[in-house]
């Protein structure tokens, strides 16, 4: 039933969709403080399910084939974004098991030891012994740690209150935070150089993500402009290949990116570019703002629900790369 149904939705040829799916940690088990990353069971019963009811292609192939009108039925797509490095040491052996593709979008500035500012607060917070955190006196609330459920909360407020600082700010604030408790921070979150070869070893795809994953329209636009070259150069160096797809940090249209970004990553000579917006993709698409979306459910039916309700959701038509309807 669930082979046919998106085939309705998502015939072969000119009228075809293509949904995209954003994953960006699989955790060898499931951690409470991290409810959003899958663990490796679940992340295996997925991709076995993608595998015998998808046709999932390679990010790059997908794009010139939605671009030509030759995409099959049930066409879907399988990204990473931000470089973990459990994404060669869990996810890829998956992946190769099922006979699977995927594109990891790597920020290159936090490879070899480097830490995403939202992970330095997640294992900082996991790591304060008290059962109580007060950060009154650092404009923040006071938080009670009790309960892996207490924990998430804290985690949760956080991040919600430093995510849109302008990107100093955030670094010199978390900083800060991270100083009123000392906890030893782990340095082995995010892939090496060696393992982005890896990844090409692999049979997979390595995109650009920036250097640090700033938010760009909170940045000025040479500041972008670097962020965005800077980072396909460094993975261009690393992998000995041309970086050709690019993912927006964050990646939601108007409030983490700009008209002035997506011309940014057009005139640096990539070949497309990826959103957060949910639905899937059609030929009305512009191929540098295509929509994806992460599949949150945990049950193989609900699972099965969400991918089918995706492909009912048009990605965001535009007039800067929309292609000749059939």
């Amino acid at each position: 039933m669930m082979r046919l149904l998106p085939a309705l939705f998502s015939p072969a040829g000119r009228r075809a969709r293509l949904s995209i799916l954003i994953f960006h940690r699989v955790l060898p088990t499931a951690d409470e403080l991290r409810p959003g990353d899958v663990d490796a069971a679940t992340f295996d019963w997925q991709m076995a399910l993608m595998a015998k009811t998808f046709n999932v292609l390679p990010l790059a192939e997908a794009c010139e084939r939605l671009k030509s009108g030759t995409l099959p039925a049930r066409s879907a797509c399988i990204t990473f974004d931000d470089g973990y490095a459990d994404n060669i040491e869990v996810a890829v052996p998956i992946l190769a098991r099922h006979g699977l593709h995927a594109t990891f979008f790597v920020a290159s500035g936090y490879l070899d030891g480097g830490r995403m500012w939202n992970d330095s607060v997640i294992e900082w917070v996991r790591g304060i012994p008290t059962k109580q955190l007060d950060l009154r006196s650092k404009g923040f609330g006071s938080y009670p740690l009790a309960t892996a459920a207490d924990r998430r909360s804290a985690i949760g407020a956080l991040i919600s209150e430093l995510k849109y600082l302008p990107m100093e700010q955030r670094t010199e604030r978390v900083d800060d935070l991270v100083n009123t408790h000392p906890v030893t921070l782990p340095t082995d979150l995010m892939m090496t150089h060696a393992q982005v070869r890896d990844l090409l070893a692999a049979g997979m795809e390595v995109g650009g993500h920036t250097v640090t994953h700033p938010i760009l329209s909170r940045i000025d636009t040479d500041a972008a402009y670097a962020e965005i070259a800077d980072g396909k150069r460094k993975l261009e160096e690393i992998t000995g290949r041309p970086i050709r797809l690019f993912a927006y940090p964050n990646g939601k249209p108007t409030q983490d990116y700009s008209p002035e970004h997506v011309r940014l990553v057009r005139e640096m000579g990539f070949e497309a570019a990826v959103s957060t917006v949910w639905g899937a993709a059609h030929r009305q698409c512009d191929l540098f703002q295509l929509p994806r979306f992460t599949p949150w459910q945990r049950t193989t039916s609900k699972f099965q629900l969400e991918m089918l309700r995706n492909y009912t959701r048009r990605g965001m038509p535009t007039t800067a790369d929309a292609l000749p309807s059939a």
